[in-house]
């Protein structure tokens, strides 16, 4: 990021706090919950009412906790944006859950009838985009993933929205615990994390805000206070490294770790520079065990999600870097002047 434009620097504070701090709420989960919904039935496919019904739950009960919710086109924005408040910043995701596996790697793709000017059409304040991403996937599988990414961020750029992009580390057909369910995978490696991070770095794929999970799976990431002081010395080295490999704000993805597990992860990423939190499962998903109780799952949510939030909320504020912390973050008002208005189309990048 080598400088804010107004449209990214006004969709930058529509997601955080007053004071840079970002502290957002993800209901875009598709394959989770449809498969969560459709196991309490006891049924194979899951009914879009009742998936509708569990986002809706969702972000009345925690979005007014968050600073951003981020919604899927397909049921979280019909079923939900009018519980959304016009206070809440809002992104919108972009890739399909949907994805193609092949032996070496995995390509994504942006969901059908959807894109970054519908995104911004409808009031969105960011596009978010996962694409699979492994530093030792099929060259090819690599490029493909690559110009993927810099296409949606050359999207960014022309309808001057920001780019928030997030990498998990996928497991290949064949490896001990494969699976292509969205959660962690126990076996990744730390540089497989930190390189991924590296490479989307580059200015090239015109992103604003990375979102990222641990760089040790979070059953392993030790107690900052209480863990073994060789294995928090080492943690600590790693989160530093993802922090350096970042020249642009990031935040912290859950990828279904515990409520413990994931404060964890919080402590360590914001001494190492992390400005908060996008999360989703670790916040909610225990409380929707008891769907199809929904009003059930709402008292859970009001109670124990609530209380979690506030919780995480706490040592975000105390702990994480405002995002103008990072060298661009301080360029826009440079950018502008009194002939703005002819101007603007030219300072896009």
């Amino acid at each position: 990021m080598t400088s804010l434009t107004p449209g990214k620097a006004w969709g930058l504070r529509r997601l955080a706090d007053d004071t840079g701090r970002f502290m957002m709420l993800a209901v875009d989960q598709r394959p989770p919950i449809k498969q969560l919904v459709a196991n309490a039935r006891g049924e194979t496919d899951s009914r879009p009412g009742d998936v509708a019904a569990v986002k809706r739950i969702l972000v009345e009960e925690l979005g007014p906790y968050a600073t951003a919710v981020l919604l899927d086109p397909h049921h979280a924005y019909p079923a939900a944006i009018n519980a959304v408040s016009p206070r809440s910043g809002l992104l919108l995701t972009l890739e399909d859950s949907v994805f193609e596996e092949t032996q070496r790697g995995r390509l994504s793709d942006s969901i059908d009838d959807w894109s970054v000017d519908k995104i911004r059409r409808i009031g969105g304040d960011a596009v978010k985009v996962l694409a699979w991403y492994r530093p030792d996937a099929d060259p090819g599988v690599s490029e493909r993933q690559k110009d993927y990414v810099a296409s949606i961020g050359e999207q960014c750029r022309r309808y001057d929205i920001p780019f928030l992009f997030e990498l998990l580390v996928y497991s290949f057909p064949g490896d001990d615990g494969h699976t292509t369910d969205y959660i962690e995978q126990a076996s990744k490696h730390s540089d497989h994390v930190i390189e991924s991070v590296e490479t989307f770095a580059d200015p090239r794929y015109g992103i604003d805000v990375f979102k990222l999970e641990s760089p040790l799976p979070a059953a392993l990431v030790p107690d900052p206070l209480i863990g073994d002081p060789a294995e928090v010395e080492r943690t600590s080295e790693l989160f530093n490294a993802l922090g350096s490999a970042s020249p642009v704000p990031w935040v912290m993805l859950s990828a279904g770790a515990t409520k413990e597990a994931f404060t964890r992860i919080l402590e360590y990423a914001y001494k190492a520079g992390a400005s908060g939190f996008l999360a989703g499962r670790a916040i909610w998903w225990d409380e929707l065990q008891a769907f199809p109780d929904v009003p059930e799952c709402r008292r859970a949510l009001a109670d124990t999600s609530v209380a979690y939030m506030e919780t995480i909320r706490t040592l975000t504020t105390d702990m994480a870097q405002p995002y103008a912390g990072f060298p661009a973050s301080d360029s826009l008002e440079q950018s502008l002047d009194s002939g703005f208005r002819s101007t603007y189309g030219s300072i896009l990048p």
